[in-house]
């Protein structure tokens, strides 16, 4: 049976989406490279995972094997395998597998891929049209190339993210798991939606690259940007205070708001009103912005004390009378319960019927006319290797030889 009809049966309806037709081979592990193969599975590209003996170390993260949470966002809607590509059968059954493949998403180094004969030049001269997407901490040349990178180490600490959350006259707070790949996986699927644009135009195939300190510093542009032009404003922020018009409040129920007054000439005087204040505007030490500005401390104090007296329900009604900018700091159980992010299309439905994946996150992308599928549980280890291999013309002698050699594994299921 075709795989990608496994996929649609499995879904419980035949849906035509705007990638069916294009195949991808998901070489990668952990969470970047496979969330743009996600992606592209998300819109009906046929991804097949390839997993190293064993499985990926994605399933084990917390310390988990079948349905961890990692692994169901990140696989949904790939059909799963397992191929040592070390041994040369095991690579042969990848190179047939890119025979008809469209796009082979892999984090292996420049060194990694010339190691098992995968390179882009080996490989653009076999598959002419194929899309090798590659994904790297720190980028294929420079000193760092070979050093090992992840979201929280590349795109987080080395491009100056951490130091902009750095509290003054504390220690950087460690960052969140998975928040830099997610972005990053979504510079290398633009890339590869690039390259097969490129490719209706012209007929061939393209290498496309991105790494994490790439999209990690593009994500902090506008920061590194001024640090260019000579204002380093992360240093500014560990010599004075933030301004008390961009900071965050904790209110009488301990819950905790942002603000983010981007006109403050307009709306000091509007949040002053808000708070049930004017005489703030009375006071000489704030009178117009720039006074405040000089006396931010005494004003972030002023601004604590008020907040702390309020509920977050009087906050939010207050602010929201003046149509000021805020933001109510969520925790993740509530954010995963909102309506607004449900109604939005932004938390969807599994087809699952595991308890803990009965929701999931949606890709943030909207395409007019344009179905998403709907995800359905991810692949077990090896759950679809006969599957996939006898899609590619191996025979049961050819698998069952390929398993003994430990070329291939299968799963329960498979």
């Amino acid at each position: 049976m075709d795989s990608a009809v496994v996929l649609q049966m499995a879904e419980g309806k035949f849906v035509t989406y705007l990638l069916e037709g294009i195949k991808v081979i998901d070489l990668a592990s952990f969470l970047a490279g496979p969330g743009a193969a996600t992606l592209m599975g998300d819109y009906g590209a046929e991804v097949i995972k390839i997993e190293p003996p064993g499985g990926d170390g994605y399933r084990r993260l917390h310390g988990q094997w079948e349905s961890d949470y990692n692994w169901q966002l990140t696989s949904r809607n790939k059909l799963g395998i397992s191929v040592d590509v070390r041994k040369p059968d095991g690579l042969g059954v990848l190179l047939r597998l890119l025979e008809d493949a469209d796009v082979l998403v892999t984090n292996f180094r420049n060194d990694q891929l010339e190691k098992y004969g995968i390179s882009w030049e080996t490989l653009h001269e076999k598959f002419p049209k194929l899309i090798l997407a590659q994904l790297t901490g720190y980028g294929n040349v420079g000193p760092d190339r070979l050093r090992r990178g992840y979201d929280s180490t590349a795109f987080f600490a080395r491009t100056g993210i951490m130091q902009m959350m750095k509290p003054k006259d504390s220690a950087p707070v460690f960052p969140p798991g998975g928040v830099g790949d997610h972005t990053t996986a979504m510079s290398l699927f633009a890339g590869v939606m690039m390259a097969l644009f490129k490719r209706e135009k012209e007929g061939e195939g393209s290498f496309v690259e991105t790494s994490l300190i790439g999209t990690g510093a593009w994500t902090n542009g506008m920061q590194l940007q001024g640090a260019i032009s000579g204002f380093d404003l992360g240093e500014l922020l560990q010599k004075s205070s933030r301004s008390p018009l961009a900071s965050v409040y904790e209110t009488r129920d301990h819950r905790f708001v942002i603000l983010v007054f981007t006109n403050p000439v307009k709306e000091w005087p509007e949040f002053a009103n808000a708070m049930k204040h004017p005489d703030w505007l009375e006071d000489d030490r704030f009178s117009d912005v720039r006074s405040l500005m000089k006396n931010r401390d005494d004003a972030r104090d002023m601004f604590a004390s008020v907040f702390s007296s309020m509920t977050l329900e009087e906050v939010c009604l207050a602010l929201d009378e003046y149509h000021l900018t805020f933001g109510v700091v969520e925790g993740l159980t509530d954010v995963v319960q909102d309506a607004h992010l449900v109604e939005n299309g932004v938390l969807v439905k599994t087809e699952s019927e595991d308890p803990n994946f009965e929701w999931t996150i949606a890709n943030p992308i909207r395409i007019s006319g344009e179905a998403c599928r709907s995800a359905g549980d991810p692949p077990g280890y090896g759950e679809h290797t006969k599957v996939v291999l006898t899609e590619h013309g191996f025979s049961d002698e050819e698998i069952a030889a390929l398993i003994e050699q430990g070329a291939v594994f299968t799963g329960q299921g498979s």
